[in-house]
């Protein structure tokens, strides 16, 4: 089972709107130095639409890479063309991925029998673990619990990454899930309460920033430790709302490059904040101790 926090992880560009590669790797090691479970690139907080196949496979490959399988790497080869989804991940299973983040169909709006096949033609052709990421907000369409369980029964779907931020959605999946079967949040300031009922951690865009903390949080959940991690919950909850004022990945970004640690370069339709919301965001940073 997936288990702990696993980091949707930026992608980094030059000021040319190239990919940065030695960024990119050095943010590889800082997560993995600072504990993190996994890896996730190429999701949403990666900028995934904004990059061609060819950079989509490239920073898989790169991640992949710099890795060398110290932690797991969940590939983002989610696509609303199923065909295009199945040669993403035969791709990422080549590269030795150990499993991929299918995100749900975007604009299409597939009935919950499309949603079906679709997930099922994906697993069906590539054996390599998915993980379903359910992201209504951004999808424009909800995989019911129905639907999601009767997927759960594939051999090769092991999880999904539930970012619809519907508890009541997530205790029915919960309890009617296998038992080799994981749910992790999509929402960082959910990741306490989802575990509370039964789940199994979080995919991360807080954890970009502060890999030990949010790697500790959980652990200690894990341990039973609950009254220590609601202590770091609240502590971190700051950063939850605040690096979600603007669309993500936006703020995530730039509180890195605030860090120094990326440009803060984003490939159009993504751009920079408003001064009033990257004001709110430095203060934020500066009064946990993160500046």
């Amino acid at each position: 089972m997936f288990k702990g926090v696993f980091t949707a992880i930026v992608t980094p560009f030059n000021k040319n709107n190239t990919i940065d590669e030695m960024k990119l790797r050095e943010l590889v090691n800082f997560q993995i130095d600072n504990n993190i479970s996994g890896l996730v690139p190429m999701g949403t907080t990666g900028e995934s639409p904004t990059l061609n196949a060819e950079e989509h496979c490239r920073v898989i490959e790169i991640v992949i890479e710099e890795t060398k399988g110290r932690v797991p790497v969940i590939a983002g080869t989610g696509s609303n063309c199923t065909d295009e989804a199945i040669e993403l991940t035969r791709h990422a299973k080549e590269a030795g991925a150990d499993a991929s983040l299918q995100v749900a169909p975007y604009y299409n709006k597939p009935t919950a029998e499309g949603f079906y096949r679709h997930f099922t033609a994906i697993a069906d052709a590539v054996d390599l673990p998915m993980i379903i990421y359910n992201i209504p907000g951004r999808s424009a369409k909800n995989i019911e619990p129905p639907t999601l369980l009767k997927l759960a029964k594939h051999k090769n779907i092991v999880a999904v990454k539930e970012a619809s931020g519907n508890l009541g959605q997530m205790m029915d999946i919960l309890q009617g899930r296998p038992k080799d079967f994981s749910v992790l949040s999509g929402d960082d300031n959910l990741t306490y309460p989802l575990m509370a009922l039964g789940g199994d951690g979080v995919v991360s865009v807080a954890s970009n920033l502060v890999p030990k903390e949010m790697s500790l949080m959980v652990d200690k959940i894990l341990q039973g430790k609950w009254d220590e991690a609601l202590v770091m919950h609240y502590s971190l909850l700051p950063l939850f709302k605040v690096i979600f004022i603007e669309t993500n990945p936006i703020p995530i970004k730039a509180a890195l490059a605030m860090k120094g640690m990326i440009e803060e370069t984003y490939r159009l339709p993504m751009c920079e904040m408003e001064p009033q919301n990257r004001e709110k965001l430095e203060k934020t940073l500066a009064e946990l101790g993160i500046l």
